[in-house]
């Protein structure tokens, strides 16, 4: 009897012990962690990223590696980050063209609801509206009424099929009536040298992407797509002040991780990238680049991804877009 007593109180004993909380499991994250970017290194996204990764390897107390995965307008990359481990050891250097692409080509590889775990959108900026010099138009007015005066109208270029810049002028094109026949290039570099030289006329640009030929006054500037005016180009009239309402576009960078990853660690990856996008270098090239940072929740990520995604499908559907 003493002995069924023994085993009894050791067997609850251990049950006890087993169903308490093992306080000595290595925190996260204990080894390297791998940041995807879906596109070419060089480039202003993949600078973001690497000023990002920079500051939450300090902050984390592990190295945070780059591994660019370009092509398929980012749809490569993004494959890839949603059937990772869900551990928090892989994540997903994400902009607009994540939900763009996603909007545009129903083949993309990737569902933004069900793929993936939001983390953290870390800063966003307008674009600018600009045109090639020769364009006599200096205002959004007196480029929807020249793009009507010509039987072709005019052209706009875009970094691709999808892109940002591609679904902003077909959504002014809805607001406006402007008669603008779509040229896609692969990357905003090639659409750039082909603006600058006249091949094409008008760009919905980034202004990472553009800044330097605004700087050095090689393109006509004639709106900014932000709510108001940005302190980086204060003379620059936004879309509502040139009389078209709505047209309030911005281009966004953030983290996103595999389905399913613990929200322990989607929370404290969230407090680490929101330390990082207020701390230099990487608010600062933010702000040089007429972009700010940004500070949402999971959650409110979320909500922002599935409310653009919903906006750039309607926008899609109302243009009968579709991506061959």
């Amino acid at each position: 009897m003493k002995m069924y007593l023994f085993s009894t109180r050791l067997f609850i004993a251990w049950l006890f012990i087993a169903c308490i909380p093992t306080v000595n499991a290595a925190p996260y994250p204990e080894k390297p962690i791998t940041l995807i970017v879906p596109f070419a290194a060089g480039g202003g996204t993949d600078s973001i990223a690497r000023d990002l990764a920079k500051i939450l390897s300090e902050k984390l107390g592990q190295a945070v590696i780059v591994e660019n995965r370009g092509g398929g307008g980012g749809s490569i990359g993004a494959s890839m980050g949603s059937k990772a481990e869900a551990d928090g050891y892989t994540l997903l250097f994400v902009t607009s063209t994540f939900i763009t692409h996603a909007a545009t080509d129903s083949a993309a590889g990737y569902n933004v609801e069900k793929d993936f775990s939001p983390v953290a959108m870390i800063g966003r900026g307008p674009l600018l509206v600009v045109s090639n010099k020769s364009v006599p138009a200096k205002s959004l007015s007196e480029l929807i009424q020249l793009s009507n005066q010509s039987t072709d109208g005019l052209n706009y270029c875009s970094a691709g099929p999808g892109s940002i810049n591609h679904l902003s002028g077909e959504l002014f094109k809805q607001k406006t009536g402007a008669k603008l026949t779509h040229i896609p290039y692969k990357g905003s570099g090639p659409a750039t040298i082909d603006l600058l030289a006249g091949r094409v006329q008008v760009f919905f640009a980034t202004i990472p992407t553009i800044l330097p030929y605004v700087e050095t006054d090689r393109v006509n500037v004639l709106a900014i797509t932000s709510e108001k005016r940005s302190p980086l180009f204060p003379s620059i009239p936004t879309a509502a002040e040139a009389g078209i309402s709505g047209f309030n576009i911005s281009t966004w960078w953030g983290i996103v991780a595999p389905p399913g990853t613990p929200s322990a660690i989607v929370k404290k990856l969230n407090e680490a990238i929101n330390y990082a996008s207020s701390k230099d270098p990487l608010k600062a090239r933010l702000a040089k680049e007429g972009a700010q940072s940004y500070k949402l929740s999971p959650i409110e990520f979320q909500k922002t991804l599935l409310t653009e995604l919903k906006m750039w499908q309607s926008v899609v559907k109302s243009a009968n877009l579709k991506v061959e």
